[in-house]
């Protein structure tokens, strides 16, 4: 009876061992560390002020001018999480709300400025899907 338990156990363990190994390897591509962030510098990924619906270049005028602006949030410092923007001091990114016909909330669209001053912004990006992706605002 004990050298049942005991080649049970064996086969167990070796069991448990095979199966931690096969999920360590699904799960290590994951693990691997990011490469570099990706730039938003490409003529591909970029889009004219004109361009801009007409609530973005509404919003892109509030900010050369200073305000005032409808959201609270808007003018507060833009993370950069998704690292999908240039890489920067916190504080260089400022995010603004581009209103959204009939939406109850803020909406998915914003603009992204960035530069020491707020109302000269060095670059601006423009996002209709809520920081998933940018193009570049050329003027």
């Amino acid at each position: 009876m004990t050298r049942w338990i005991k080649q049970s156990w064996v086969g167990a363990r070796s069991l448990l061992s095979f199966t931690l190994m096969a999920f360590s390897l699904t799960l290590a591509p994951m693990a691997q560390a990011k490469g570099p962030a990706p730039e938003v510098s490409s003529k591909a990924q970029s889009i004219a002020l004109a361009d801009l619906p007409k609530q973005g270049r509404e919003t892109y005028a509030l900010i050369l001018a200073g305000g005032p602006f409808p959201y609270e949030k808007d003018g507060t410092v833009f993370g950069n999480r998704e690292r999908l923007l240039p890489a920067e001091k916190r504080g260089f990114y400022r995010e603004y709300t581009v209103k959204t016909p009939y939406a109850r909330t803020r909406g998915a669209k914003r603009i992204v400025c960035g530069g020491s001053q707020p109302v000269k912004p060095e670059v601006c990006y423009y996002t209709e899907d809520h920081y998933a992706s940018f193009k570049r605002i050329a003027p």
